[in-house]
């Protein structure tokens, strides 16, 4: 089933569990992700990012909507990490559920408004939002970008933001960085500041750079509040891994022969997440209400 960010985050908030969103960059990483997602009988989000997009074309999209829409499990198509209105405009229009506004670079009252504009728009079609507040770190291996001191999420500035935006969920910086960590760096999540957050603000919090943090810090976190934790590069890493093995040593060319094995190494990496985070099993705690979007005509599926 299709379902709405806040749907799918007040369940999870309120039986005190995570979702993961994975980044989906064509359909053999939509295939995992679906796939995992009924085996283990989990909740999941299928997220994307603007370059994504852009690469995957909109037509795209009305395959990965009936493939969530026919599925047992409830499923979110969110846009991660938009960074304009225009973003965020065309995720609407090609039917996604959920939408992120990320204007956690601009000045704090700039932020604000525009999270707040979008946060009207996509209300107004029954879309939810998640706004950032704070800055992400990165690595200098992942499309998500991010920076390389990272500004902390002030919980009553957390607050104030959620009052007069009115966002559906709030990704939080606590120390978490976009790829993979290099060896020599071990992160540490300030847990305090979140701890802080998630007694100010009643919305689900998110994570985000969700990948190779440490087990224990990542359950800890879902305990204080996080309802949503985004995976990206651990999935894409171990398909990748994959498929220079197979390439290297094969004169394989046909993606029906390459790609499977890639997409079973992406689902152990799904399936470790979906447990960790204890959201497999979850699937049964929802209603079974499927997204109807107002501006888009609903699709006959039973041909």
């Amino acid at each position: 089933m299709l379902i709405t960010m806040k749907e799918l985050l007040r369940v999870a908030k309120e039986k005190k569990f995570a979702v993961g969103a994975f980044n989906v960059a064509d359909s053999s990483f939509l295939r995992a992700v679906v796939e995992e997602a009924e085996n283990l009988n989990s909740p999941a989000i299928i997220a994307i990012h603007p370059t994504e997009v852009d690469f995957l074309t909109d037509e795209f999209f009305s395959y990965v909507k009936h493939r969530a829409y026919v599925s047992k499990v409830p499923f979110v198509l969110h846009l991660d990490h938009g960074g304009s209105v225009k973003d965020v405009m065309r995720a609407i229009n090609c039917g996604f559920t959920s939408v992120m506004i990320d204007g956690s670079m601009l000045p704090y009252e700039e932020n604000v408004q525009l999270t707040k504009k979008v946060v009207e728009i996509a209300h107004a079609v029954g879309v939810s939002v998640e706004g950032e507040l704070g800055t992400i770190g990165q690595t200098g291996n992942s499309i998500e970008g991010g920076v390389s001191t990272v500004t902390y999420t002030d919980p009553l500035q957390a607050e104030d933001f959620v009052k007069r935006t009115g966002v559906d969920t709030l990704a939080v910086a606590i120390g978490t960085a976009h790829g993979i960590y290099p060896k020599d760096v071990k992160p540490e999540l300030q847990m305090d500041i979140l701890e802080e957050i998630n007694d100010l603000v009643e919305v689900p919090l998110v994570l985000h750079g969700g990948s190779a943090n440490p087990d224990n810090e990542i359950v800890q976190s879902i305990k204080l509040g996080v309802s949503k934790i985004n995976i990206s590069s651990d999935m894409k890493f171990a398909y990748f891994k994959k498929a220079r093995e197979i390439l290297s040593t094969t004169e394989l060319w046909d993606p029906n022969v390459i790609y499977p094995d890639c997409i079973i190494e992406a689902r152990k990496v799904i399936n470790y997440k979906m447990r960790l985070f204890n959201s497999d099993g979850k699937a049964d705690l929802y209603g079974g209400t499927r997204h109807e979007q107002r501006q888009i005509p609903s699709v006959n599926l039973s041909r």
